[in-house]
């Protein structure tokens, strides 16, 4: 494919990602739909147009099929178990006052390549409550993550990678690297 192919087929995959993001997020009544779908269609070409550059360097693997089956369990793993067992976990701590707290900092490895990898396990970290990631590093061959966190387990790094981000790392593997 082309120079030109590429970009135009960049600002097409991600104009109708940002469309379905925005379609999704505003949830327009059948009276706003035809006006919803213009003001959809015309802010996501324009951000597309300028940023499709940084946004997607392949467009084909943002069609793939099974990355979106992927990212489609990880979403359902994210917000109805990973968040639902955090959010019962913080309650009690709030609710029970001998509930124990033992908050502290924690270095927790990573072994993730893509910039996008990265910055999806540290927000789905950072989203979960109880869990903040506050800095990272990377290297070569992976990176940390430094995790504040309200009950400090273990500070073994790879433990803490077991209770605060393998699961995300799983399967964010299979929606960005695989």
């Amino acid at each position: 494919m082309s120079v030109k192919g590429r970009k135009l087929a960049s600002i097409i995959v991600v104009t109708l990602l940002l469309l379905s993001v925005y379609m999704l997020f505003t949830m327009p009544t059948l009276e706003r739909l035809q006006m919803e779908i213009i003001l959809g269609v015309i802010s996501s070409l324009i951000v597309a147009t300028l940023l499709s550059h940084l946004i997607l360097e392949k467009p084909s693997k943002a069609l793939n099929i099974v990355r979106w089956f992927w990212a489609i369990v990880y979403l359902i793993y994210f917000f109805f178990i990973s968040e639902v067992r955090a959010h019962v976990d913080v309650a009690k701590r709030i609710l029970h006052p001998r509930m124990p707290i033992n908050p502290g900092i924690v270095a927790v490895p990573y072994y993730l390549k893509t910039d996008y990898g990265i910055t999806a396990v540290a927000n789905s970290i950072t989203n979960t409550p109880g869990t903040v990631v506050i800095d990272l590093e990377r290297s070569e061959n992976g990176g940390t993550y430094f995790v504040h966190w309200i009950y400090v387990r273990t500070i073994d790094r790879e433990m803490c990678r077991k209770y605060i981000s393998e699961r995300f790392e799983y399967y964010i593997k299979k929606v960005f690297e695989g």
